[in-house]
């Protein structure tokens, strides 16, 4: 039940914060997709469910590309 609240809260402002017009905030898509896919990584393996394992795995791999770009390059900082 929380797994599914906070996959909901982090997701939504994921996908919010990922259109946002203004760089300052689009940046922190990343973070929130990224904190997000333990949860779905969890759900996905308690409920059997490999495609959607899979699939956690390579938005987390998309979502880390984004904490790279935004947080981590030099001309980002």
């Amino acid at each position: 039940m929380i797994g599914q609240i906070v996959i909901g809260l982090f997701g939504v402002a994921a996908v919010f914060l990922s259109q946002d017009p203004r760089e300052q905030r689009r940046r922190w898509a990343c973070v929130f997709g990224l904190a997000a896919q333990p949860f779905w990584l969890v759900m996905a393996w308690h409920a059997h469910e490999y495609g959607v394992l899979a699939l956690s795995l390579v938005y987390g791999w998309a979502w880390a590309r984004g904490v790279r770009s935004y947080w981590m390059k030099a001309d980002a900082r």
